[in-house]
């Protein structure tokens, strides 16, 4: 019964979410456009390098100054920290968070599948976790943010690690994540703390929909605060740069993701 009112309703969900207080939103189809560079050489990119416990990281800020913002670690798919992870980066700035894009490996971007693959596979888990433990550490004491609350915030790979650093942090405020690998049984999701928003695609072949069910389940049975969103769209919908990226989706999916850290990152 509680995956079929998901796959009802979750298409529907995000639009009905009011969204106010914005300093500069991103549209879909901006987003879109962002993507379009000639060549990946970053000339259109807002934010700037900055290294946490040796790793090479983005950070990008809203264009006015104000310490104790709230603030959003964003986390890379398994391709690495490319582009077009910045260009979300910016986008969160744009709409008025301190966004900073960790780096978990070590400077590697991928450009095909397998060298994909092969740097997801060297990714030690632990380590991952440490590092983004200091890149929430950083947002909160860094003098250019001073976050007053932090999110997570992934995809794919990334979506997975931001539910890891969730389990791993008493501290973090929010979690939101995009068609990540996580885990679905009850005891497994005992530590988590922060409320969670998820969103995934019914014609995912990685992520079958009854896995997004008992994954709702199990964040049901643990007492865990969730927003689950189920689209009709494939892996990957929200990236521009995928051949499976679906535009309504996509765009339906960011309105109930700002809606969602608007309400859970407020003062």
């Amino acid at each position: 019964m509680l995956i079929s009112a998901l796959l009802l309703l979750a298409p529907l969900f995000p639009s009905q979410v009011p969204v106010t207080g914005s300093t500069g939103s991103v549209s879909e189809s901006q987003f879109k456009a962002m993507h379009d560079l000639k060549a990946d050489d970053g000339k259109a990119l807002l934010g700037k390098e900055v290294v946490i416990d040796k790793a090479h990281c983005y950070l990008s800020l809203p264009k006015t100054p104000r310490s104790g913002r709230p603030a959003v670690l964003v986390i890379h798919e398994w391709w690495g920290l490319n582009n077009h992870v910045r260009h979300w980066a910016d986008r969160l700035a744009l709409d008025g968070y301190a966004a900073l894009a960790v780096d978990l490996y070590g400077g590697v971007v991928a450009k095909t599948r397998d060298e994909a693959m092969n740097a997801m596979k060297n990714c030690d888990p632990e380590q991952a976790v440490k590092l983004m433990q200091a890149a929430e550490s950083f947002l909160r004491e860094d003098a250019q943010t001073k976050a007053g609350k932090v999110a997570s915030l992934g995809w794919c790979f990334g979506g997975g690690m931001s539910l890891r650093l969730a389990l791993a942090s008493p501290t973090l405020n929010a979690c939101a994540l995009y068609y990540g690998q996580v885990p679905t049984a009850k005891e497994d999701l005992a530590s988590l703390r922060a409320p969670v928003y998820a969103v995934f695609g019914s014609l995912d072949r990685s992520i079958p929909v009854s896995t997004v069910g008992q994954f709702v389940q199990g964040l049901t049975d643990a007492g865990k605060e969730h927003q689950i969103s189920l689209f009709r769209a494939e892996h990957a919908f929200a990236n521009p740069s995928s051949p499976r990226y679906e535009t309504k989706s996509a765009e339906l999916a960011w309105e109930g993701l700002r809606a969602f850290l608007q309400q859970v990152l407020a003062p």
